[in-house]
Protein backbone atom coordinates (compact mmCIF):
# COMPACT_ATOMS: atom_id res chain seq x y z
CA UNK A 1 0.00 0.00 0.00
CA UNK A 2 1.13 3.54 -0.37
CA UNK A 3 2.43 5.45 2.82
CA UNK A 4 2.59 9.31 3.18
CA UNK A 5 3.17 11.13 6.18
CA UNK A 6 0.06 14.10 6.22
CA UNK A 7 1.72 17.21 4.67
CA UNK A 8 1.06 20.57 5.35
CA UNK A 9 3.63 22.51 3.50
CA UNK A 10 6.03 25.31 5.18
CA UNK A 11 5.24 28.61 3.91
CA UNK A 12 6.59 32.39 3.89
CA UNK A 13 2.80 32.68 5.91
CA UNK A 14 2.35 30.02 7.91
CA UNK A 15 2.63 30.33 11.63
CA UNK A 16 4.96 28.77 13.56
CA UNK A 17 7.18 27.51 10.85
CA UNK A 18 11.14 27.73 11.15
CA UNK A 19 14.02 26.46 9.12
CA UNK A 20 16.86 24.56 9.65
CA UNK A 21 18.86 28.14 9.92
CA UNK A 22 16.47 29.30 12.68
CA UNK A 23 16.83 26.47 14.80
CA UNK A 24 19.53 28.25 17.61
CA UNK A 25 23.33 27.16 17.59
CA UNK A 26 23.18 23.52 16.27
CA UNK A 27 24.55 22.97 12.54
CA UNK A 28 28.27 24.26 13.69
CA UNK A 29 28.59 22.57 16.77
CA UNK A 30 30.15 18.87 16.42
CA UNK A 31 30.63 16.35 19.01
CA UNK A 32 34.04 16.13 20.87
CA UNK A 33 37.00 14.32 18.57
CA UNK A 34 38.46 12.42 21.28
CA UNK A 35 34.74 11.09 21.87
CA UNK A 36 33.12 7.73 20.61
CA UNK A 37 29.45 7.39 20.92
CA UNK A 38 27.44 4.31 20.17
CA UNK A 39 23.96 3.35 19.40
CA UNK A 40 22.71 0.69 20.96
CA UNK A 41 19.70 -1.41 19.00
CA UNK A 42 16.15 -1.03 20.19
CA UNK A 43 16.01 -4.62 21.66
CA UNK A 44 18.28 -3.29 24.50
CA UNK A 45 16.74 -2.37 27.93
CA UNK A 46 14.69 0.60 28.33
CA UNK A 47 14.42 2.99 30.88
CA UNK A 48 11.34 4.53 29.51
CA UNK A 49 9.84 5.54 26.46
CA UNK A 50 9.05 9.08 24.94
CA UNK A 51 5.72 10.10 22.80
CA UNK A 52 4.04 12.79 22.27
CA UNK A 53 0.15 13.77 22.71
CA UNK A 54 1.23 16.29 20.18
CA UNK A 55 -2.09 15.67 16.94
CA UNK A 56 -3.46 18.73 16.59
CA UNK A 57 -6.39 19.75 14.41
CA UNK A 58 -4.54 22.41 12.20
CA UNK A 59 -2.65 18.97 10.71
CA UNK A 60 -4.78 16.53 11.32
CA UNK A 61 -8.09 17.51 11.10
CA UNK A 62 -11.13 17.90 12.69
CA UNK A 63 -12.59 14.29 11.53
CA UNK A 64 -9.53 12.24 12.09
CA UNK A 65 -8.12 14.06 15.41
CA UNK A 66 -10.33 12.21 17.81
CA UNK A 67 -9.43 8.69 16.03
CA UNK A 68 -5.32 9.66 16.59
CA UNK A 69 -5.65 10.48 19.88
CA UNK A 70 -7.21 6.85 20.88
CA UNK A 71 -4.91 5.07 18.58
CA UNK A 72 -1.95 7.01 20.41
CA UNK A 73 -3.40 6.43 23.51
CA UNK A 74 -3.96 2.48 22.84
CA UNK A 75 0.02 2.70 21.75
CA UNK A 76 0.97 4.42 25.25
CA UNK A 77 -1.18 1.76 27.28
CA UNK A 78 -0.13 -1.22 25.46
CA UNK A 79 3.80 -0.44 26.37
CA UNK A 80 2.82 1.07 29.82
CA UNK A 81 2.63 -2.97 30.28
CA UNK A 82 6.45 -3.68 29.20
CA UNK A 83 7.86 -0.15 30.54
CA UNK A 84 7.36 3.35 31.88
CA UNK A 85 5.71 5.84 29.17
CA UNK A 86 6.43 9.64 29.59
CA UNK A 87 4.57 11.71 26.83
CA UNK A 88 4.74 15.13 25.92
CA UNK A 89 1.67 16.95 26.38
CA UNK A 90 0.67 20.72 25.43
CA UNK A 91 -0.36 22.31 28.82
CA UNK A 92 -3.73 23.29 27.73
CA UNK A 93 -3.93 19.49 26.82
CA UNK A 94 -3.23 18.52 29.94
CA UNK A 95 -6.53 16.61 31.80
CA UNK A 96 -7.66 15.97 28.16
CA UNK A 97 -4.29 13.57 27.16
CA UNK A 98 -5.07 12.34 30.86
CA UNK A 99 -8.31 11.13 29.63
CA UNK A 100 -7.37 9.42 26.90
CA UNK A 101 -4.29 7.90 28.54
CA UNK A 102 -5.53 7.10 31.85
CA UNK A 103 -3.30 7.00 35.00
CA UNK A 104 -0.31 4.40 33.80
CA UNK A 105 1.45 7.23 31.40
CA UNK A 106 3.17 9.77 32.89
CA UNK A 107 2.66 13.42 31.02
CA UNK A 108 5.09 15.95 30.84
CA UNK A 109 4.28 19.72 30.04
CA UNK A 110 5.45 20.75 26.50
CA UNK A 111 4.81 22.66 23.63
CA UNK A 112 4.78 20.72 20.72
CA UNK A 113 4.04 21.06 16.85
CA UNK A 114 3.04 17.08 16.02
CA UNK A 115 3.35 13.60 17.75
CA UNK A 116 6.13 12.09 15.66
CA UNK A 117 8.92 11.61 18.67
CA UNK A 118 10.77 9.21 16.38
CA UNK A 119 12.01 11.72 14.48
CA UNK A 120 12.03 15.03 16.94
CA UNK A 121 13.28 13.41 19.67
CA UNK A 122 17.32 12.60 20.12
CA UNK A 123 19.00 9.44 19.71
CA UNK A 124 20.01 7.97 23.00
CA UNK A 125 23.84 7.13 23.16
CA UNK A 126 26.42 5.53 24.96
CA UNK A 127 30.34 6.88 25.54
CA UNK A 128 33.41 4.61 25.48
CA UNK A 129 33.02 4.32 29.96
CA UNK A 130 28.93 3.39 29.33
CA UNK A 131 28.00 7.02 30.19
CA UNK A 132 24.93 8.11 28.12
CA UNK A 133 24.46 11.09 26.03
CA UNK A 134 21.39 12.38 23.53
CA UNK A 135 22.22 13.82 19.93
CA UNK A 136 20.45 16.18 18.62
CA UNK A 137 20.07 15.54 14.84
CA UNK A 138 18.48 18.95 14.12
CA UNK A 139 14.85 18.20 12.78
CA UNK A 140 13.98 20.81 10.36
CA UNK A 141 10.77 19.36 10.14
CA UNK A 142 11.34 16.87 7.22
CA UNK A 143 13.17 19.51 4.59
CA UNK A 144 11.07 22.31 6.00
CA UNK A 145 7.78 20.53 4.67
CA UNK A 146 6.01 20.94 8.14
CA UNK A 147 5.65 23.65 10.62
CA UNK A 148 8.20 22.68 13.74
CA UNK A 149 9.35 25.64 15.47
CA UNK A 150 8.48 23.67 18.83
CA UNK A 151 9.21 20.34 17.48
CA UNK A 152 12.50 21.16 16.63
CA UNK A 153 13.31 21.71 20.33
CA UNK A 154 12.33 18.43 21.43
CA UNK A 155 15.55 16.53 21.06
CA UNK A 156 16.81 19.03 23.51
CA UNK A 157 14.37 19.05 25.91
CA UNK A 158 14.15 15.20 26.63
CA UNK A 159 17.88 15.16 26.73
CA UNK A 160 17.69 17.52 29.59
CA UNK A 161 14.53 15.70 31.31
CA UNK A 162 16.66 12.79 30.79
CA UNK A 163 19.67 14.37 32.40
CA UNK A 164 22.16 13.22 30.06
CA UNK A 165 24.56 15.89 28.12
CA UNK A 166 23.06 17.09 24.39
CA UNK A 167 25.31 16.62 21.11
CA UNK A 168 24.97 18.94 18.63
CA UNK A 169 25.95 17.86 15.06
CA UNK A 170 26.08 19.69 11.73
CA UNK A 171 23.84 16.25 10.30
CA UNK A 172 19.97 16.50 9.71
CA UNK A 173 18.86 13.35 10.57
CA UNK A 174 15.28 11.65 11.75
CA UNK A 175 15.40 8.93 14.13
CA UNK A 176 13.41 6.95 11.41
CA UNK A 177 15.98 7.93 8.86
CA UNK A 178 18.30 5.22 10.63
CA UNK A 179 18.26 1.76 11.76
CA UNK A 180 21.13 -0.13 13.70
CA UNK A 181 22.01 -3.24 14.56
CA UNK A 182 23.59 -2.51 17.89
CA UNK A 183 27.29 -3.45 16.62
CA UNK A 184 28.49 -1.06 14.37
CA UNK A 185 25.93 -1.88 10.92
CA UNK A 186 23.54 0.46 9.81
CA UNK A 187 20.78 0.80 6.96
CA UNK A 188 20.31 4.51 5.92
CA UNK A 189 17.67 5.37 2.57
CA UNK A 190 20.16 7.40 0.22
CA UNK A 191 16.73 9.43 -0.71
CA UNK A 192 16.31 11.18 2.86
CA UNK A 193 19.86 11.21 4.33
CA UNK A 194 21.68 12.86 1.12
CA UNK A 195 18.50 15.27 0.53
CA UNK A 196 19.31 18.30 -0.18
CA UNK A 197 16.44 19.45 2.05
CA UNK A 198 18.47 18.07 4.52
CA UNK A 199 22.50 17.45 3.78
CA UNK A 200 22.93 19.74 0.67
CA UNK A 201 26.46 18.97 -0.38
CA UNK A 202 26.90 16.06 1.94
CA UNK A 203 28.63 13.12 0.60
CA UNK A 204 28.49 9.67 1.40
CA UNK A 205 32.07 9.35 2.75
CA UNK A 206 31.19 12.60 5.35
CA UNK A 207 27.81 11.04 6.42
CA UNK A 208 29.32 7.59 7.26
CA UNK A 209 32.65 9.59 9.11
CA UNK A 210 30.22 11.41 11.24
CA UNK A 211 27.73 8.74 11.69
CA UNK A 212 30.98 6.48 12.91
CA UNK A 213 31.71 8.68 15.51
CA UNK A 214 28.33 9.60 16.40
CA UNK A 215 26.70 6.26 16.55
CA UNK A 216 30.09 4.06 16.58
CA UNK A 217 28.81 2.70 12.81
CA UNK A 218 31.74 0.80 10.94
CA UNK A 219 29.43 -0.26 8.03
CA UNK A 220 26.58 1.66 6.14
CA UNK A 221 24.26 -0.48 4.22
CA UNK A 222 22.52 2.25 1.85
CA UNK A 223 18.93 1.74 0.30
CA UNK A 224 17.91 4.36 -2.75
CA UNK A 225 14.56 4.94 -0.85
CA UNK A 226 12.22 7.09 -3.22
CA UNK A 227 11.91 11.08 -2.61
CA UNK A 228 9.07 13.10 -3.30
CA UNK A 229 6.34 10.89 -2.60
CA UNK A 230 5.68 11.19 1.20
CA UNK A 231 7.22 13.58 4.02
CA UNK A 232 9.84 11.50 5.23
CA UNK A 233 11.57 11.10 1.66
CA UNK A 234 11.55 7.18 2.47
CA UNK A 235 12.23 6.58 5.95
CA UNK A 236 14.34 3.50 6.64
CA UNK A 237 11.91 2.08 9.33
CA UNK A 238 8.93 1.56 7.09
CA UNK A 239 11.25 -0.32 5.13
CA UNK A 240 13.42 -2.29 7.02
CA UNK A 241 14.64 -3.38 10.42
CA UNK A 242 16.58 -5.46 12.28
CA UNK A 243 15.52 -8.44 14.30
CA UNK A 244 18.77 -8.88 15.96
CA UNK A 245 22.16 -8.53 14.43
CA UNK A 246 22.88 -10.26 11.02
CA UNK A 247 18.82 -10.65 10.56
CA UNK A 248 16.73 -7.92 8.89
CA UNK A 249 12.88 -7.76 8.17
CA UNK A 250 12.09 -5.82 5.05
CA UNK A 251 8.43 -5.34 3.64
CA UNK A 252 7.50 -5.68 0.33
CA UNK A 253 4.71 -4.15 -0.76
CA UNK A 254 2.38 -6.08 -3.62
CA UNK A 255 0.34 -3.27 -4.74
CA UNK A 256 1.19 -2.35 -8.47
CA UNK A 257 -0.10 0.62 -8.39
CA UNK A 258 1.96 1.96 -5.48
CA UNK A 259 5.45 4.22 -5.63
CA UNK A 260 6.70 1.50 -3.16
CA UNK A 261 6.13 -1.19 -5.24
CA UNK A 262 9.75 -1.38 -7.37
CA UNK A 263 11.68 0.15 -4.92
CA UNK A 264 10.57 -2.35 -1.84
CA UNK A 265 11.47 -5.30 -3.98
CA UNK A 266 14.89 -3.42 -4.70
CA UNK A 267 15.63 -3.41 -1.65
CA UNK A 268 15.31 -6.74 -1.01
CA UNK A 269 17.71 -7.63 -3.22
CA UNK A 270 20.34 -5.23 -1.59
CA UNK A 271 19.57 -6.58 1.34
CA UNK A 272 19.97 -10.04 0.22
CA UNK A 273 23.84 -9.13 -1.03
CA UNK A 274 24.55 -7.12 1.29
CA UNK A 275 26.91 -8.28 4.71
CA UNK A 276 27.07 -6.36 7.94
CA UNK A 277 29.50 -4.99 9.78
CA UNK A 278 31.19 -8.26 11.33
CA UNK A 279 31.50 -9.78 8.20
CA UNK A 280 27.71 -11.67 7.83
CA UNK A 281 25.69 -11.73 5.23
CA UNK A 282 22.27 -11.05 6.08
CA UNK A 283 19.56 -12.92 7.24
CA UNK A 284 16.35 -11.61 5.26
CA UNK A 285 13.07 -11.83 6.48
CA UNK A 286 10.07 -10.28 4.04
CA UNK A 287 6.64 -9.00 4.92
CA UNK A 288 4.01 -8.62 2.73
CA UNK A 289 2.14 -5.83 3.37
CA UNK A 290 -1.98 -6.62 3.58
CA UNK A 291 -4.12 -6.80 0.86
CA UNK A 292 -7.07 -5.30 1.87
CA UNK A 293 -7.55 -2.69 4.65
CA UNK A 294 -10.42 -1.34 6.41
CA UNK A 295 -12.13 2.28 5.57
CA UNK A 296 -9.29 4.88 5.19
CA UNK A 297 -11.06 7.66 6.25
CA UNK A 298 -10.91 9.66 3.12
CA UNK A 299 -6.98 10.06 2.24
CA UNK A 300 -5.39 8.94 -0.43
CA UNK A 301 -2.48 7.30 1.06
CA UNK A 302 -2.19 4.80 3.74
CA UNK A 303 0.43 3.49 5.73
CA UNK A 304 -0.31 0.10 5.68
CA UNK A 305 2.74 -1.79 6.66
CA UNK A 306 4.03 -4.37 9.60
CA UNK A 307 7.72 -2.99 9.17
CA UNK A 308 7.49 -0.13 11.74
CA UNK A 309 6.56 -2.18 15.11
CA UNK A 310 8.24 -0.97 18.13
CA UNK A 311 10.24 -3.08 20.47
CA UNK A 312 10.06 -2.38 24.22
CA UNK A 313 10.97 -4.55 27.06
CA UNK A 314 9.38 -7.98 26.83
CA UNK A 315 7.27 -6.79 24.17
CA UNK A 316 6.72 -5.80 20.39
CA UNK A 317 4.12 -3.49 19.41
CA UNK A 318 2.97 -3.76 15.96
CA UNK A 319 -0.22 -3.16 13.57
CA UNK A 320 -2.73 -4.98 12.06
CA UNK A 321 -5.11 -3.22 9.60
CA UNK A 322 -7.71 -5.93 8.90
CA UNK A 323 -6.57 -8.48 6.84
CA UNK A 324 -6.45 -11.85 8.58
CA UNK A 325 -4.14 -13.49 6.41
CA UNK A 326 -1.33 -10.64 6.60
CA UNK A 327 -2.18 -9.37 10.34
CA UNK A 328 -1.47 -13.38 11.31
CA UNK A 329 1.41 -13.72 8.65
CA UNK A 330 2.88 -10.72 10.64
CA UNK A 331 2.10 -11.86 13.96
CA UNK A 332 3.40 -15.17 13.33
CA UNK A 333 6.98 -13.77 12.27
CA UNK A 334 7.44 -11.12 15.07
CA UNK A 335 6.86 -13.92 17.02
CA UNK A 336 9.55 -16.10 15.63
CA UNK A 337 11.97 -13.26 15.01
CA UNK A 338 11.55 -11.71 18.75
CA UNK A 339 10.97 -14.87 21.06
CA UNK A 340 10.31 -14.57 24.73
CA UNK A 341 8.37 -11.32 23.66
CA UNK A 342 4.74 -10.38 23.65
CA UNK A 343 3.82 -9.55 20.25
CA UNK A 344 0.55 -7.24 20.77
CA UNK A 345 -0.95 -5.92 17.54
CA UNK A 346 -3.39 -2.73 17.81
CA UNK A 347 -5.69 -1.34 15.47
CA UNK A 348 -3.80 2.58 14.60
CA UNK A 349 -5.77 3.64 11.12
CA UNK A 350 -5.87 7.01 12.65
CA UNK A 351 -1.95 6.96 13.10
CA UNK A 352 -1.29 5.16 9.54
CA UNK A 353 -4.40 7.31 7.75
CA UNK A 354 -1.57 10.23 8.38
CA UNK A 355 1.11 7.80 6.85
CA UNK A 356 2.84 7.21 10.12
CA UNK A 357 2.84 4.15 12.16
CA UNK A 358 4.10 2.80 15.63
CA UNK A 359 7.10 3.20 15.54
CA UNK A 360 7.02 6.64 14.65
CA UNK A 361 5.42 7.83 17.71
CA UNK A 362 7.61 6.17 19.98
CA UNK A 363 11.35 6.81 21.02
CA UNK A 364 13.14 4.50 23.53
CA UNK A 365 15.37 6.18 26.24
CA UNK A 366 18.34 2.98 27.06
CA UNK A 367 18.36 2.19 30.49
CA UNK A 368 22.30 2.61 32.05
Amino acid sequence: MRRRHFIQLATASAVGISTACSAPNRSGELAPPDQQWRMPDESRTHERTWMAFGAGEDIWGPGLLPQVRRNLADVARAISRFEPVTMLVRPDEHELARTFVGPAVELVDAQVDDLWVRDTGPVFVFGNKGERAAIDFNFNGWGNKQQHRNDAGVAAFLGERAGVPVIHTGLVLEGGGIEVDGEGTAIITESCLLNDNRNPGWTKARAEAELARLLGIGKTIWLPGIAGHDITDGHTDFYARFASPGVVVVGRDNDPGSFDYDVTRKHIDILQAATDAAGRRLRVEVLDGPATIRPKHGVADFAAGYINFYVCNGGVIAPQFGDPVADSAARDTLRRLFPGREVVQLDIDGIASGGGGIHCTTQQEPAV
